[in-house]
């Protein structure tokens, strides 16, 4: 399968997922995100799984892990794309560059998002 092909169907799948799970879970009283929380939650352990299955099990094209790793878990959350970079630095033992982009990630993201809010108003 084209490797463009796998991550824009597996992007739309995860995409229809987060959706769902929205629509499932609903607004709160509080207005605390729950949807979003379980999405990114559950992005995790499919791209957690998938790892495991792809580096031990499943010797499958490279279309497929592209379409479940990037496209599926891409459009579910990328949230979970943010927490494998962040292991993986820190399996390399980059704790500092870790840090660093956490930080970075969270407070440049906020940033970024209140200055074009701010800009577009």
């Amino acid at each position: 399968m084209n490797e463009w092909l796998a991550v824009f169907l597996g992007g739309g799948a995860g995409s229809l997922v987060r959706y769902g799970i929205a629509r499932w879970v609903g607004p709160t009283p509080s207005g605390f995100p729950t949807a979003t929380l379980l999405a990114n939650l559950l992005a995790c352990v499919v791209m957690g799984l998938a790892i495991h299955l792809f580096s031990r099990t499943l010797q499958l094209p490279e279309s497929y892990r592209l379409m479940i790793l990037v496209g599926f878990c891409g459009g579910f959350s990328t949230f979970s794309s943010f927490s494998l970079d962040t292991l993986t630095l820190l399996q390399k033992g980059e704790g500092l560059l870790a840090g660093l982009y956490v930080s970075l990630s969270v407070l440049a993201c906020l940033f970024i998002l209140w200055l074009f809010a701010r800009i577009s108003v």
